[in-house]
């Protein structure tokens, strides 16, 4: 039988209410594969990394499905219990994305009832570099269709924002503060490039919007009273476009001021849409560039992106019942 909507709403504080920030989705895991099986699934853990393992669902007897649901047990810190209202869910991973996993399990559950049997797989690092995704693309079921969910406030994504990461080190050479022109400040090198960079013009694509930067760490120096040897800046890129001129401008604007090391990408796309429903743009990342062998992606899930990440982080307990009528129709008009 399809979860009512207070099983629906119990299953996501549940899922809450489990600590799951990265790197320590282990026990959320060990939950979910359990909880599907008592459920009549077909489930089984993917091992990762040590005790982290993706969980992969199918109903017994259709082990390759037409189509996949998938989303993220990870979250990103500090962990917050849940706690709820007559119209939200609050806590860490309410929106993003325990009450998607909550909705696609109750979505996969009333297709079931239509004789239209979706898989169901659950991933492990999401918030750093993916590295559940990039295993399980190494172990497709040829599934033609994924339905990935992040909180897109129940709108088909028409793209998805690529992202990409800067390393900049500077490096100087220490001296007593009282005689600056005895060393070399790698500080002031770091600075200078970082205004660089901030007066670059980036990337925009009519539809999609604009890239973004944001300087996110920022370290450096020995001591107030010591000439500064090193400093360290990461920069994150938020892409609607290839890297390949961005890295190159990254690279001139620097130039000799900082090291510069490209430490992690994951490319622009454009996703799959459906008439009739309305769209956004993710301008976040996803787990979707390292799931290319999973099927056709499509991006959708209850929730706002806005309030995810935040300490007020909390579900709409209407978009999480819509998102499980949505899933379940979206899944039928691919499948038509």
């Amino acid at each position: 039988m399809s979860l009512t909507e207070m099983e629906l709403f119990a299953l996501t504080r549940r899922l809450v209410d489990m600590e799951s920030t990265t790197p320590n989705e282990a026990a959320v895991g060990e939950f979910l594969c359990a909880e599907l099986l008592r459920r009549g699934f077909d489930a089984r853990k993917m091992a990762v990394e040590g005790a982290r393992c993706n969980v992969l669902a199918t109903w017994p007897g259709h082990e390759r499905p037409e189509i996949v649901f998938s989303t993220h047990m990870d979250t990103v810190p500090p962990y917050i219990s849940s706690s709820e209202t007559a119209d939200r869910i609050y806590g860490r991973g309410s929106c993003d994305a325990k009450g998607i996993i909550a909705a696609q399990i109750a979505a996969a559950k009333k297709l079931r009832e239509a004789c239209i049997f979706v898989g169901l797989l659950f991933l492990v690092g999401e918030e750093t570099n993916s590295v559940g995704a990039l295993e399980a693309n190494q172990h497709p079921i040829r599934a033609r269709f994924m339905i990935n969910g992040e909180p897109t406030d129940n709108r088909l994504a028409l793209a998805t924002k690529g992202s990409l990461h800067a390393v900049l080190t500077a490096r100087g050479k220490m001296a007593h503060s009282a005689y600056p022109e005895l060393g070399e400040s790698a500080i002031d090198k770091l600075v200078e490039a970082l205004h660089r960079l901030h007066a670059m013009k980036l990337p925009e694509t009519p539809d999609v919007g604009g890239s973004t930067k944001n300087v996110g760490i920022i370290e450096g120096g020995r001591a107030r009273n010591v000439i500064p040897d090193f400093a360290r800046a990461e920069v994150f890129y938020r892409l609607v476009g290839p890297s390949d001129d961005l890295r190159r401008e990254i690279l001139e604007a620097v130039g000799e001021l900082c090291e510069v090391e490209f430490t992690r990408e994951a490319k622009f796309m454009r996703l799959r849409t459906l008439d009739g429903l309305p769209t956004m743009v993710a301008a976040f990342t996803t787990d979707i560039p390292s799931l290319g062998n999973w099927g056709e992606p499509l991006l959708l899930g209850p929730g706002s992106i806005h309030v995810a990440h935040t300490v007020g982080e909390f579900v709409e307990k209407k978009q999480l019942v819509e998102a499980v009528d949505l899933y379940c129709a979206v899944a039928k008009r691919l499948i038509s």
